[in-house]
């Protein structure tokens, strides 16, 4: 009995030697040092290689591998995908958040600067009388602000309602003799389109007013869309299928008794577009965003940037003022004939409101009277800040191109990565899912629909993921809504449910023609009374002299008589 243990020790030698077995390769020994770095106890790891039937992901084989082993690299390998993917996406991802913030800031200063602009102005051109009408100009920065912030408001109503209170408060100013009802100022508004009291100055200003803070409110808001469908993305964790396939490129080399071999390039990436499938048919929507995005970043560039509209607005509105006082008496006359003769007040007060309308003027704007304080270093600091998101303006757009594909090229940067596929891959030295050797299945193509035959990733092309499919939709829609914004065009989105289909994205549309499925903010002209009709401005012109001149005449025999 003895005698047969000699040989029996003999027999398994030879065994291995013609298996090719390597004793050392039986050791553990690099397994448990590799797993003990990643954090893990050596509790469980056993210090050679053992009978692998109990895997359910990597070969069953022998392995240096336990069941407990496998369950933990495999929440790993789940972990470590999610970090990447984050990693790799951070540079966008931040980008949105650092640019959304300071465009922000300087949309919200630029107004903020441009009311207590004019109000320093126009306290110093106009004083009592300006401050007595305060409001009037303050809503109109309030509604402008509640604009660019996202209120539901209506940028040409907020302009239309702001000229037309203007006018009411002047009429009765140059006007002091009579009284006028809530009704007859009503009927005056109705005319502020036909009047043009205050010249050509208010339709400038509603177009340029209009395509600045459409353009500035619209570019945000694609800034927040970016920012937030980046982040969402980029944190979606991965399904079973993929989890089962990255925890076998990974971590399978360990239970291999492996460690140090690296996953080949090519299997990386197979790996990599099955298990981001989804994000990579974000790519067709995602770059049409950044195309409507640099569109609009054009607008900020142009004639019609915020900051040279915002700026000199407490100017042209002065001018129109100015504008107003020089047409009074012919603007006077033709309301009298549109809406009727207005009541007189009582004499007394009629004497004295007499009086007192000579002293009623609103001198002209001169440039020399703009406040030199306050006021002034304000605007030399919005200038100066203004000149640095120029350069801020320019810096985006390299950073907007560059983000194209963003979604698509994530597996490359992933598998370029040294701590996956090492500093130098050896693509005949890695591992390719079974052992070390090339790795020979063909790289599929990007997206879904191509993961049909992914022969790393177990995919299911008839289930796309539904919170995907909501991100694609939210860049459709802003991207639309940018492409109108490049046009001037302000669109209401109040019905962008999934009704809309198809895969392209934009609104296709032209200056004049959009899709019918969005709403667009218009203001329509304030309409004339039907019983009055138009007005006969010639007539007018003709008559408002002759009346002012009557009306002037009787004043002064009426105050000769109180006398």
């Amino acid at each position: 009995m003895f005698g047969m243990e000699p040989v029996l020790c003999w027999g398994a030698v030879l065994l291995s030697l013609c298996t090719g077995a390597d004793v050392r390769a039986r050791s553990c020994s690099e397994v448990r040092q590799a797993y003990s770095a990643k954090g893990f106890s050596l509790a469980s790891v056993p210090y050679q290689e053992i009978a692998g039937e109990h895997l359910r992901i990597c070969p069953q084989e022998y392995t240096c591998c336990t069941t407990e082993m496998e369950d933990k690299l495999s929440q790993q390998s789940k972990l470590e995908f999610e970090s990447l993917v984050e990693e790799t996406s951070h540079f966008v991802r931040t980008t949105f958040v650092s640019w959304h913030r300071k465009f922000d800031e300087f949309f919200r200063e630029l107004l903020k600067n441009a009311e207590k602009s004019l109000n320093d102005m126009f306290v110093n051109t106009y004083g009592m009388l300006y401050m007595q009408n305060t409001e009037v100009f303050q809503d109109l920065f309030t509604e402008l602000k509640r604009y660019y912030t996202g209120g539901n408001v209506n940028l040409e109503e907020i302009l239309n309602d702001f000229w037309a209170r203007l006018l009411e408060r002047m009429f009765q100013l140059i006007n002091p003799q009579y009284h006028f009802s809530e009704d007859y100022l009503e009927c005056i508004s109705k005319y502020t389109d036909q009047l043009k009291p205050f010249g050509d100055i208010p339709r400038k200003l509603k177009v340029q007013v209009t395509r600045a803070l459409i353009a500035a409110r619209t570019f945000v808001q694609g800034l927040t869309v970016g920012r937030e469908v980046a982040n969402r993305v980029s944190k979606i964790s991965p399904n079973p299928g993929c989890i089962r396939a990255l925890m076998k490129m990974l971590y399978c080399p360990y239970c291999r008794g492996l460690p140090s071999v690296r996953p080949c390039s090519n299997y990386c990436l197979n790996v990599m577009k099955g298990c981001l499938a989804n994000q990579a048919d974000l790519d067709i929507e995602w770059n049409l965003f950044v195309d409507a995005m640099l569109l609009v970043v054009d607008r900020l560039e142009g004639p019609f940037n915020i900051e040279s509209v915002m700026g000199p607005i407490d100017v042209k509105i002065s001018e129109a003022i100015t504008s107003m006082q020089e047409n009074s008496v012919q603007v006077s006359g033709k309301v009298f004939i549109g809406c009727g003769q207005p009541k007189s007040p009582p004499l007394l007060r009629l004497s004295r409101s007499f009086s007192q309308s000579n002293n009623v003027r609103f001198h002209p704007y001169i440039a020399e009277e703009r406040p030199t304080t306050a006021a002034e270093t304000s605007l030399d600091r919005l200038r100066t800040l203004w000149r640095t998101m120029q350069n801020a303006v320019l810096e985006i757009k390299d950073k907007l191109k560059v983000s194209k594909k963003l979604w698509s090229s994530l597996p490359h940067a992933i598998c370029k990565e040294a701590r996956i596929t090492g500093e130098n891959p050896n693509e005949d030295k890695c591992w390719n899912g079974h052992t070390r050797a090339r790795y020979l299945p063909e790289i599929m193509n990007d997206g879904l629909i191509n993961q049909i035959n992914n022969p790393e990733v177990d995919v299911d092309i008839t289930r796309p993921d539904t919170f995907i499919r909501q991100q694609i939709m939210a860049l459709r829609v802003i991207t639309n809504k940018l492409k109108n914004a490049y046009n001037g065009n302000d669109v209401n989105f109040q019905d962008t449910s999934e009704e809309t289909s198809g895969s392209g994205s934009g609104s296709g549309c032209t200056d004049d023609i959009c899709p019918t499925e969005f709403d667009f903010i218009t203001t329509e002209a304030p309409l004339f009374d039907s019983d009055r009709g138009d007005l006969d401005f010639s007539a007018a012109s003709q008559i408002s002299q002759s009346h002012f001149t009557v009306l002037i005449c009787v004043i002064l025999v009426l105050q000769r008589q109180w006398r």
